[in-house]
């Protein structure tokens, strides 16, 4: 399914058709995580369980860089 990047007001947005949503367990207001994949980007359903853990873990990464950073050698 091919869709295409739309204007909407100030912004630039994605149009999803109501199939598509209803396929993807998707409605309105529902928030999406993309994620950067090898071959392409992942959508899907943000887990906020699993956002809270990357912000932690980011975060933690973050305090401890030169830590990781010499473990890593």
């Amino acid at each position: 399914m091919k869709l295409q990047l739309k204007k909407i007001g100030n912004f630039t947005g994605l149009i999803l058709p109501k199939e598509l949503l209803a396929r993807l367990g998707l409605q309105q207001g529902d928030e999406l995580s993309v994620s950067d994949m090898p071959n392409g980007f992942k959508v899907s359903k943000s887990d906020e369980t699993f956002d809270k853990g990357l912000r932690i873990a980011r975060e933690a990464m973050k305090t401890y860089h030169n830590t990781l950073d010499e473990l890593a050698k």
